[in-house]
């Protein structure tokens, strides 16, 4: 604006019309000129494996409908102009009383299935392996419901002369995340994981914990900006495969985590850290305490270095086998072993190019499957 007259920069964001707006009342309101505008945003975007989302076009369907809304209301100022004698009014001879109805024939509901069979062959070593998963999600501004079922399975086969020796690791699980919103700061929910996994002892694992997490900032800041708390506390049996070293067969335990999870996402990059406790509340000892760090930065237009690292301590392995383990247990880790702390760190360069789109966004509990990321 070459004048420099003062102008109110109106956000479109999640509200698509001109009817019944707040904001845009406000906006109207305050005597300048008013800016209407939409922003889609690269660093999430571009994230999208599928670049035709149907959320997505639904969003352009309703960023085109709404500028058509705002041309339409510009007529009136036009005909005071001489541009009114270069216009050509017309229509395409169908009219409907009532607005079209987009219909979601999937209500939301979205569905992912995966399966990664590997396998190789050696003289003396064969190995096979599965990864599948099922994957069900429902996310709103209001809701998140996510369903993640899993089936792993791994075959290690050694032949050395006569000696004809086979190892399996298997496991299996249902995590499932459901999370309503309390308004723009406080969330509700609860995560229900069940599951069963030889090299862990689990002959079956099932863990109930409703939670309740709250936002230093809006939810609606959440591209931006994020500091969550989530408290949760609940109930677990385990029934193990075999005897643990405190001499259990099976246990009803009652525990409680704490999760702290920081974001912040600028022009240059981003910092992600996050924090778990967690600890059960027969034996006050037992806990664990988690940390997790990382940092991207981006070089040029695309291209972005991160830099992430974790540690923790533990000390809540209830489920340690009481019988030792045998070298190849150890070397090929079919079976969990005794630990106070563990390490990791790693460093990676992403390069990102194509059309992006956009997605609902909803980061209340982070993701399912029993974790706290972004």
């Amino acid at each position: 604006m070459n004048n420099r007259e003062p102008a109110a920069i109106f956000w479109f964001r999640r509200d698509l019309r001109l009817e019944d707006n707040a904001g845009l009342s406000h906006a109207l309101n305050s005597g300048d000129r008013v800016l209407p505008l939409f922003i889609f945003d690269r660093n999430i975007l571009g994230k999208l494996e599928d670049r035709y989302d149907r959320r997505m076009s639904f969003i352009h369907g309703a960023l085109e409908h709404l500028q058509k809304q705002l041309k339409a209301g510009l007529m009136r100022y036009a005909a005071r102009t001489p541009i009114l004698d270069e216009l050509n009014i017309s229509h395409n001879g169908h009219f409907d009383d009532e607005e079209e109805e987009v219909k979601d024939k999937w209500k939301n509901w979205v569905f992912e299935l995966e399966t990664s069979p590997r396998f190789n062959a050696e003289e003396s070593y064969k190995r096979l392996q599965f990864n599948n998963s099922v994957n069900i999600s429902k996310v709103t501004p209001d809701i998140k419901v996510e369903v993640e079922v899993g089936y792993s399975y791994n075959r290690q086969r050694f032949i050395d002369g006569d000696e004809d020796t086979t190892y399996i690791r298997s496991s299996r699980s249902i995590d499932n995340l459901i999370v309503k919103s309390l308004g723009n700061h406080w969330s509700y929910g609860l995560r229900w994981e069940l599951g069963s996994s030889s090299s862990r002892n689990y002959d079956f694992n099932n863990m109930f914990l409703p939670s309740l997490e709250y936002n230093l900032f809006p939810y609606s800041e959440s591209t931006h900006r994020q500091l969550r708390f989530l408290y949760s506390v609940g109930y677990q049996y385990s029934n193990y495969i075999d005897t643990t070293i405190y001499n259990k067969t099976y246990e009803h335990l009652f525990l409680h985590q704490m999760r702290v999870a920081y974001q912040i996402q600028e022009k240059w990059g981003s910092v992600n850290l996050s924090m778990l406790y967690s600890g059960y509340l027969h034996d006050l000892s037992k806990t664990s305490v988690e940390l997790y760090a990382s940092v991207r930065v981006r070089i040029v237009k695309g291209l972005s270095i991160s830099v992430n690292g974790g540690g923790g301590y533990i000390n809540d392995q209830l489920a340690l086998r009481n019988e030792g383990l045998s070298e190849a247990e150890r070397l090929l880790k079919l079976k969990e072993q005794a630990t106070s702390y563990n390490l990791q760190g790693g460093i990676s360069l992403t390069y990102t190019f194509g059309s992006i789109y956009n997605n609902v966004v909803n980061p209340r509990f982070g993701n399912g499957g029993g974790g706290y990321n972004y």
